[in-house]
């Protein structure tokens, strides 16, 4: 009889196990998506755009979010178990293990094992006598969680669920005359029966993988024996047997390697969501700002973008050729040498017909010489008044700042960049700088317009008085969400602050005229 108790109970468990892992695998999952393909040839960054949105439209769309793995909760419990019935209970007391299976973020499946030992006084026909029964039972039970649409915190500190399953039984009744305890009235049960459980709870989060919890589970037995738990039936009473037990249960998250997470009730499900949504606008900007051909300018407005490893190339991504002879900088041996409308060159640059004469034009066709190179270097220094001083040439490299959304404070990343611009500022004391600010195209011109002036204030505002940078020294524009470098509403790459040597005729813009009624 041991035998086959302990079998029954262990084909219940292993189907509640079996029947919460089947939910979590027919979960559909997110299609793997390719990402978006990448503009060829001279295309406008426009084009490029409509180019994603159309492909994004034809992408197969998926009927919802993939459920990460998730661990598995181990549960040891104790308490108070009491009989309600038509006889007076007295103090008994149960334990009990479950396991529990999450399928989603709201409902799980758990399998549950207890062990009563119930007791209680009878009085028959002016004899008082004590019944004691053996209870033990294993259920089948789902479980929603009552809290999982709280999205206030990324995990919840506590989860309040209620429960309902059913299960079978098996008890065995004595009766004992309550003066003399080793008289044995009778014994009823030695079967098993079914019942139904329903229940309800709380547990407290300790840590990513224990909580506490304290439960109340009530079960009712059906069939003949519904009312023999007591060991008394008068034959004329309905009244249905009702097992009650309250615990108090320590509770272990366990999972294998590939287990991501702790119990989905525990987590927001609104994480999910959030993630789907960074991985789509991921698919849908991949495109946009990527540079593919590895010349520092991103794919979007890349007019060439499959210019060779190691070319020289212009804001637009086109490559350089210097002298205008048709071969490229980075193959032309004589990249500053501008041929003559009579001079022919090979497929190096190099002038095969040399006329000679001119300044820098040897007449030998030995090209451009380092010294008229160093010449035109001062002549160029010169004209935009800094210093001959080539140990700050390193730092002649204007940055440009981005700022989060919505915000015009520096990030501390940045402070290195506003060093460099300050140590050049210092070695070239001529040298005045316009400081632009940027907005994406996300908010009411009003509010584009305010913001990109503060984040040029900012950014003159932490040279003046971190680097002790003159403020005469510079000149305040702004711009708002015109000249986006990327043509989507809310780039990082929209929201910046561009430095650019000033010339004659910049001078500094008023801040933006509020709009009526405050912004």
């Amino acid at each position: 009889m041991q035998k086959r108790t302990m079998l029954l109970f262990l084909l219940i468990f292993c189907s509640g196990l079996v029947w919460g892992q089947d939910a979590i695998e027919t979960t559909e999952e997110k299609p793997k998506t390719e990402n978006p393909a990448k503009g060829k040839g001279n295309k406008e960054p426009k084009e490029k755009a409509e180019k994603l949105v159309k492909e994004d439209k034809e992408k197969p769309k998926t009927s919802g979010l993939a459920i990460p793995k998730n661990m598995f909760e181990f549960g040891l419990s104790g308490g108070a178990s009491i009989l309600g019935s038509d006889v007076a209970p007295k103090p008994s007391y149960g334990v009990g293990f479950h396991i529990r299976k999450a399928t989603d973020y709201l409902f799980s499946m758990r399998a549950d094992f207890l062990y009563a030992d119930l007791k209680g006084v009878n009085p028959v026909t002016n004899i008082e006598r004590e019944f004691n029964t053996n209870w033990i039972s294993g259920s089948v039970l789902g479980v929603m969680s009552l809290n999982s649409l709280r999205w206030d915190k990324s995990v919840r500190s506590t989860n309040l669920y209620v429960m309902g399953g059913a299960g079978v039984n098996y008890f065995e009744a004595r009766s004992f005359d309550t003066n003399d305890n080793m008289r044995v009235f009778d014994t009823l049960g030695r079967e098993f029966a079914p019942h139904v459980s329903l229940g309800g709870g709380i547990s407290f989060r300790i840590g990513p993988k224990i909580n506490i919890g304290l439960e109340e589970q009530a079960m009712m037995v059906f069939g003949k024996r519904a009312d023999l738990i007591d060991n008394i039936s008068t034959g004329k009473s309905t009244f249905r047997d009702v097992i009650s037990f309250t615990s108090l249960s320590i509770n272990f998250n366990i999972g294998s390697a590939s287990s991501k997470t702790e119990p989905l009730y525990w987590i927001n499900p609104m994480d999910g969501v959030l993630n789907s949504i960074d991985d789509k606008i991921n698919q849908r900007t991949t495109g946009l700002i990527k540079d593919e051909d590895g010349d520092g300018v991103i794919d979007a407005i890349d007019q060439d973008p499959n210019t060779p490893a190691g070319a020289m190339v212009d804001t637009k991504g086109r490559t350089l050729d210097s002298d205008r002879d048709g071969v490229p900088d980075h193959i032309d041996k004589e990249p500053f040498y501008m041929p003559q409308p009579t001079e022919k060159v090979d497929e190096h640059g190099v002038v095969t017909n040399p006329q000679g004469g001119g300044p820098g034009r040897p007449g030998n066709g030995g090209g451009v010489t380092e010294e008229r190179v160093k010449e035109l270097i001062d002549q160029a220094l010169q004209n935009y008044q800094i210093t001959d001083n080539r140990s700050s040439a390193a730092e002649w490299f204007l940055p440009m700042l981005h700022f989060p959304s919505s915000s015009s404070q520096i990030k501390y990343s940045d402070y290195g960049n506003l060093a460099g611009v300050g140590r050049m500022m210092k070695a070239n004391p001529s040298i005045r700088l316009v400081v632009t600010g940027f907005t994406d195209s996300t908010g009411s011109e009003s509010v584009n317009n305010q913001l990109s002036y503060e984040r040029a204030k900012n950014v003159i505002e932490h040279l003046v008085t971190s680097h002790g940078i003159a403020r005469g020294r510079f000149v305040l524009q702004w711009k708002g969400s015109a000249d986006n470098l990327v043509p989507t509403n809310s780039s990082y790459m929209n929201r910046r602050a561009e430095f650019r040597i000033a010339g004659p005729g910049d001078v500094e813009q008023d801040p933006p005229a509020p709009k009526e009624g405050g912004y």
